[in-house]
């Protein structure tokens, strides 16, 4: 099993956006067309964690996938299971794991690239369970940019100007060409990503902060980071209604 690299799927949260309900569990109204990948071979309706590992498992370059989920019984790694189609727990490569999560999304991550470590992968990208709908091919695009920049992160432009409020009022008026929308997966060198949050976890407790994105702890601890076009199809499920959405072609 070639773990080179690897792949880690962010799925410990509470959802309480969703009003409680597990968003990575609830199945997925329809998928892309145009996504293969995303479709069970025996057309069982995918749920939104299912659509989002069956594409990384359709990467052939992606050896290993770790999957964090909440760290209790009832949430975590039976529930995990039973979202994603039977096909993938049974093949032999990706090879998937499961890891529990922690309090916040970087202990999650962390947890995450913890377990990794034994694997020895070069590389590894991070993604938000709850984009069903990320391309395969997105994920290519990511591993050749990972590969020449060891950290990128797909971005979208902003299609309406940004304000900067505070107390009521408009504060700053900032640059729609100079800010961007973030998405998963970002990707990165696996070591010093590891060793950044390391050193990011000992800053939060010494200093009650949190870290709420991993290009965050690598800009802060390792250097820059690469961005490449991202896909305006690649959304994001926060609230009931983004899950009834079709995906922007």
């Amino acid at each position: 099993m070639d773990t080179s690299i690897a792949a880690v799927i962010t799925a410990a949260g509470s959802s309480t956006r969703m009003g409680g309900v597990k968003k990575e569990y609830l199945t997925l109204p329809k998928v892309p067309d145009s996504s293969d990948a995303a479709r069970d071979a025996d057309a069982v309706p995918l749920t939104v964690l299912g659509a989002a590992v069956s594409a990384f498992a359709a990467c052939a370059r992606i050896g290993l996938i770790i999957i964090c989920v909440p760290p209790n019984a009832e949430n975590g790694e039976y529930a995990a299971r039973r979202a994603l189609p039977e096909r993938l727990l049974l093949q032999a490569v990706p090879a998937i794991f499961f890891v529990p999560g922690g309090g916040s999304r970087r202990i999650s991550v962390h947890h995450a690239l913890s377990t990794l470590a034994g694997f020895k992968p070069d590389y590894v990208l991070v993604h938000d369970g709850a984009r069903p709908w990320v391309q395969p091919s997105l994920i290519d695009r990511v591993i050749d940019a990972v590969m020449l920049y060891d950290a990128v992160l797909p971005v979208m432009p902003l299609s309406e100007t940004p304000k900067e409020v505070e107390d009521g009022f408009v504060s700053r008026h900032l640059k729609r060409a100079s800010i961007v929308l973030a998405q998963t997966p970002q990707a990165f060198a696996f070591n010093p990503l590891l060793a950044a949050h390391e050193k990011a976890a000992e800053r939060e407790l010494a200093e009650s902060l949190e870290y709420t994105d991993d290009t965050q702890i690598w800009g802060e601890f390792v250097g820059p980071v690469a961005v490449i076009e991202g896909d305006k199809a690649n959304r994001k499920i926060t609230f009931p209604e983004d899950l009834n959405e079709p995906p922007l072609k």
